[in-house]
């Protein structure tokens, strides 16, 4: 690890991002980025991915160059954590397994003439993403007609009873190439005025989601890099290929013979491609079927996505050993709405991960929530700007709320920008001193930031676009709280039924180490009767209990009482600003304290949500209170005050950050602060001659140990009577 840390204990790492271009294939073209590193930054492991055209991880020099990387970083003090995925041996996968490349299904209509004509062209279209700007982008390889349907339409859509596969004599392809589909109809008279639908299936460079031999072929890459010196893996925003509009007419699915194969097991026998006429135009008469059908796709893309993430966690645990780290984020629209819905089916709470990692502008609701998941005890952002001042804010807005940031390099950036140059801009001399004052707070504590309340959406209801409430899992609801000062967990409903929401020992709903004082069922459609029971076997307990929204039709889209289901008790509230005051009104009275209120805002994606401010006071689970002030100073604001930690008054002057817990009778059990002047509790003392940058805690066996940033530093007579066991870890020297 770097010098300027050296793991003292095992605290959660200081992350870094690092990007492969052509520069660093030259002879030791990777020397440059690993010395700024390892003198300049706080990093301690590298989460590094290629964005380089013209090669593949499969390519022996590409191993040859990530391996000598790794030991040349290793030497300065800095580990690399390597992105392995499969997206990044695109051509390797399509060379051994042609037939298993992803497809996107289209279905266009179009009128029949009075003559029962009509010609449709279908496009396809090159898809990239973070992976592909700088190289081959999952461009379309070919274009094939599955189908083609003739139907009557009304007011309520395709008359089912009028749907007809239209035979082959009856149309005929013009043009069959990657880059379009082509077809003039030549219906008979009976069709005239009637629409047809051509589904044209375009086949992608990348492999496809369903593919048998995904698995196989991940866990060989992972293999190959057995022996390189890398101490993780990362696989990064999984999925589909992008879509960066949700498919907003529906009328585009992913699509393989594999799916399709799947499809037809999850339903019982259903055929995709006819579904997937009847998910896009709807039928008449046939409205519990679309629904049917759409929870059965989505929930289908969820499971096999989380599997994938999960095979992907387990084969690095086997290769590389338990304690190699996995990373980095399964977010990759920053929002949980429709466009992820397509990308992943929203399958964030289940790809695993060691710490929780997001990125962007991901809402603080998900990242918190991931880290009760995955008791984890900080989640990490990864966040990138083309602005040093925005990564002031976040850094600090971050710390507050449990997290860190996993710090990317500015983008976006002019071509004028020097080389490393986007990493340099942010390891200015404040900017590193904020961090490692930040991660002060990683040795005295390992838990997460206490949110009293959680809101669980309804998963289905959510990603059913043909049901009541449609990209909606009640993101205003769980703002509304965090901008009354009570954080909330935005959880899915589908967390339930894989169960992992529980009810604890002493009656509360538990979401790993999170005890919940109350829990919002938020809009409940197409749920399965596992919720219903676990919500009674809630009520028995001290949580209490809320819902928004009727529950009339389960997963099946078949009539349900859910609202009998559910229990007598649990509180209807109305879907707006009154019933966030009677919740906020009951976790008052329940004494659950207020934290800081969320006053900031983040923007950048389409959709918003709030963040915590830059200054404030928040509590994580193991009772450490933390005090957060960088809203002037890059490397921390002063901190002079009096506050009350586990009932006993602490008096403390610092710069940045403090963190402190106490036991019951007011003996200090951890303390860390940035610029520490002065601290009291009780009869306990602390008053360095100059202002330090410190952590103190106490051991597994009971015993007190210090660390103190600044080899030069003395320590203090008055903090020698804490502990005898100091250490002093050598301070970063930032740009």
């Amino acid at each position: 690890m770097p010098s300027g840390w050296r793991r003292v204990t095992s605290p959660p790492p200081a992350l870094g991002c690092w990007f492969w271009h052509s520069a660093e294939f030259e002879a030791e073209g990777y020397k440059e980025a690993i010395n700024l590193f390892a003198e300049h930054s706080p990093y301690e492991i590298l989460t590094t991915s290629l964005r380089v055209p013209l090669r593949e991880l499969a390519d022996p020099e590409v191993r040859d160059q990530i391996s000598a990387a790794a030991r040349y970083a290793r030497e300065k003090g800095i580990a690399l954590a390597m992105d392995l995925d499969v997206r990044l041996a695109r051509r390797a996968f399509h060379a051994r397994y042609p037939d298993e490349l992803q497809r996107m299904l289209c279905l266009r209509e179009v009128d029949l003439n009075a003559q029962g004509e009509a010609i449709l062209k279908v496009e396809s279209q090159d898809l990239s993403d973070h992976y592909t700007f700088n190289t081959t982008h999952y461009i379309p390889l070919a274009g094939e007609l599955l189908r083609v349907y003739s139907y009557e339409k009304g007011n309520d859509g395709i008359l089912p009873e009028t749907v007809t596969e239209v035979p082959p004599d009856r149309y005929q392809v013009l043009e069959s190439t990657p880059e379009r589909v082509s077809l003039r109809f030549q219906a008979q008279q009976s069709e005239k005025f009637r629409k047809a639908c051509a589904v044209v299936a375009f086949t992608h460079l990348t492999p496809d989601v369903f593919a048998p031999h995904l698995d196989a072929f991940q866990r060989e890459l992972i293999e190959t890099y057995r022996d390189s010196g890398i101490v993780g893996v990362c696989k990064d925003e999984w999925g589909f290929p992008p879509c960066f509009d949700g498919a907003p007419k529906k009328d585009d699915y992913w699509y393989s013979p594999f799916l399709a194969e799947a499809y037809k097991e999850h339903t019982g026998g259903g055929d995709f491609i006819r579904d997937a006429l009847l998910m896009t135009f709807g039928e008449k008469g046939r409205e519990a079927n679309r629904r049917r059908a759409i929870n059965h796709f989505t929930r289908l893309c969820h499971e096999r996505n989380g599997a994938i993430e999960t095979h992907f966690h387990e084969v690095t645990k086997e290769v590389f050993g338990a304690t190699a780290l996995v990373a980095t984020h399964p977010t990759w629209y920053p929002f949980p709405d429709r466009r992820e819905f397509k990308k992943n089916g929203l399958d964030w709470w289940i790809a695993r991960r060691d710490f929780a990692q997001t990125d962007e502008t991901t809402p603080f609701c998900v990242r918190t929530s991931l880290s009760k998941k995955w008791n984890s005890p900080v989640w990490y952002n990864m966040y990138y700007s083309s602005d040093v001042e925005d990564y002031e804010t976040q850094i600090w807005s971050s710390a507050l709320a449990g997290g860190r940031v996993n710090v990317h390099p500015l983008y976006p950036v002019g071509f004028d920008m020097p080389r490393h140059g986007a990493y340099s801009a942010l390891l200015k001399a404040d900017l590193v001193t904020a961090q490692e004052r930040i991660h002060l707070l990683d040795l005295i504590s390992g838990s997460p930031l206490d949110c009293p309340v959680a809101v669980v959406f309804g998963h289905s209801a959510a990603m059913n676009w043909a049901g009541p409430v449609y990209d909606d899992v009640g993101m205003a609801l769980a703002d509304a709280l965090w901008s009354a000062g009570y954080p909330a967990d935005l959880i899915p409903s589908s967390e339930i039924e894989n169960g992992s929401l529980k009810v604890s020992e002493e009656g509360l709903v538990r979401y790993g180490p999170q005890r919940y004082q109350a829990v919002i069922l938020y809009h409940s459609e197409f749920e399965s009767p596992s919720t219903a029971k676990f919500f009674q076997s809630a009520s028995a307990g001290k949580t209490a209990l809320y819902r928004v929204g009727d529950w009339t039709m389960d997963f099946d889209a078949q009539p349900f009482d859910g609202n009998a289901a559910l229990p007598e008790g649990m509180v209807a509230l109305s879907d707006g600003s009154q019933g966030v005051e009677q919740v906020i009104a009951d976790l008052a009275a329940r004494g659950a304290p207020r934290q800081f209120e969320a006053t900031g805002k983040l923007t950048g994606f389409g959709p918003s949500s709030v963040a915590p401010p830059t200054r404030g006071t928040a509590r994580l689970l193991d009772g450490t209170v933390i005090l957060v002030s960088g809203a002037n100073e890059v490397s921390g604001d002063s901190i002079r005050c009096a506050t009350m930690v586990n009932g006993h008054r602490v008096e403390v002057e610092a710069a940045g950050v403090v963190g402190i817990r106490l036991s019951k009778s007011g003996e200090l059990v951890a303390l860390a602060a940035g610029g520490l002047k002065r601290f009291r509790v009780g009869s306990t003392e602390l008053k360095p001659e100059r202002p330090l940058d410190l952590a103190v805690w106490r051991n597994s066996t009971g015993r007190m140990e210090g660390v103190v940033l600044g080899e030069d530093s003395d320590i203090p007579p008055n903090l020698k009577s804490i502990s005898l066991d100091w250490r002093r870890l050598k301070r970063t020297q930032g740009l």
